[in-house]
């Protein structure tokens, strides 16, 4: 038994570790749990070999760049953010709970526990709004559900374990027609030489026009889920057929295709949402194109679908792209001028970006969206 001597007023105390550090392997992470010991409190003993055992587990990860976090929330079906400080007292009170919960619960792509330091990462804590520390934050496909302010252990525990179950589910979801890759669900296979870079969209700048704000939003279509046919699981313009949607992108990329998924429409009511037929392409645009604009500018490719292009299996039809024209693309502009048939309401599921990423973008993103 490996046995680290510990002073005391009392007498010798000894600190017994867990039998996974026990070892010649880790002499920092043994130096580390021993130092945050006080050894004139022989019962914090057990904080010091919790946070051991937390660093040696540990898989939270260090936000350093917005657009490091917004890849994380297109990424992650959930995502836990701790916003935190240096100088904050309770912050490092609860640390190790939270290192605790992530070495528990984390699950790539399913649920991931982030730190983000406030102090190097003003944008971030502005954008969301942070005005007491610590903060923690829960986000679900890219949407925030909870927030929880101050070193609440039980509160943060309660609220992560009760989504934990959910992100355990969520694996059986990509089951039944389509493809499955690193980044999600996939309504078409992908062409070869080519992988689904719809990672690289920049969620936090998604802007649509004209979209009805009772069903999802645009983070919605860069869910890595299947489409459910919930209202909430789609998109669905407001007013007429036509919707705009502008996507920045965290690296250039040269894009081969696009895939759209979208049910056709199972109702003869004009009302009733059904799939797009002409779509016009704007790319390397600073920001979206109002509907005037857009009918006055020369797109990059339009492109008209017929039924015939809609696999009826998954629902998704691949939008072909004239290569030469959307190499080193920083962002895309995507208007549907017309629905299929004489329908009032167009709707889509899911989006994919299949092609190549290049550089990562420099600078900072300009626009933050809101989490509303």
């Amino acid at each position: 038994m490996h046995q680290a001597p510990a002073p005391h007023s009392h007498g010798e105390q000894f600190l017994i570790l867990p039998e996974s550090v026990r070892t010649p392997e880790h002499p920092v992470l043994l130096l580390a749990a021993f130092s945050l010991v006080d050894h004139r409190e022989p019962h914090l003993v057990d904080f010091g070999w919790l946070c051991c055992l937390a660093l040696i587990m540990s898989q939270t990860v260090q936000i350093e760049s917005t657009p490091q976090f917004s890849a994380l929330l297109s990424s992650s079906a959930i995502v836990v953010a701790d916003f935190h400080a240096d100088w904050c007292g309770p912050c490092k009170q609860i640390a190790p709970i939270y290192e605790q919960l992530s070495a528990q619960l984390s699950r790539p792509g399913k649920i991931t526990f982030t730190k983000i330091n406030t102090d190097q990462q003003q944008e971030l804590a502005r954008a969301y709004g942070v005005s007491a520390l610590p903060t923690f934050m829960i986000f679900k496909n890219a949407r925030r559900i909870e927030l929880i302010q101050g070193a609440d252990s039980r509160k943060l525990s309660d609220a992560v374990k009760r989504l934990a179950d959910e992100a355990n589910r969520l694996g059986g979801d990509d089951g039944g027609e389509g493809a499955s890759t690193g980044n999600g669900w996939l309504g078409a296979s992908l062409p070869r030489g080519y992988n689904d870079v719809s990672s690289h969209v920049d969620v936090t700048g998604l802007e649509l026009l004209n979209w009805d704000s009772s069903y999802g939003n645009a983070r919605t279509l860069f869910q890595g889920s299947k489409p459910k046919g919930q209202q909430s699981d789609a998109v669905e313009s407001d007013t007429d057929e036509q919707l705009m949607l502008y996507l920045p992108f965290q690296s250039t990329l040269k894009i081969h295709s696009l895939h759209l998924t979208s049910p056709p429409s199972r109702s003869d009511d004009d009302e009733a949402p059904s799939r797009p037929k002409l779509i016009k392409l704007y790319t390397n645009r600073p920001q979206i194109l109002s509907f005037d604009e857009a009918d006055a500018t020369q797109p990059t490719q339009e492109i008209t679908l017929s039924e015939k292009d809609w696999d009826p299996e998954s629902d998704t039809a691949k939008l072909e792209l004239r290569f030469v024209k959307f190499q080193n693309v920083s962002s895309l502009v995507l208007f549907v001028v017309e629905s299929e048939g004489s329908n009032e309401k167009v709707r889509i599921d899911r989006i994919r970006i299949i092609g190549e990423s290049g550089e990562k973008r420099d600078g900072k993103i300009e626009k933050i969206a809101s989490d509303d």
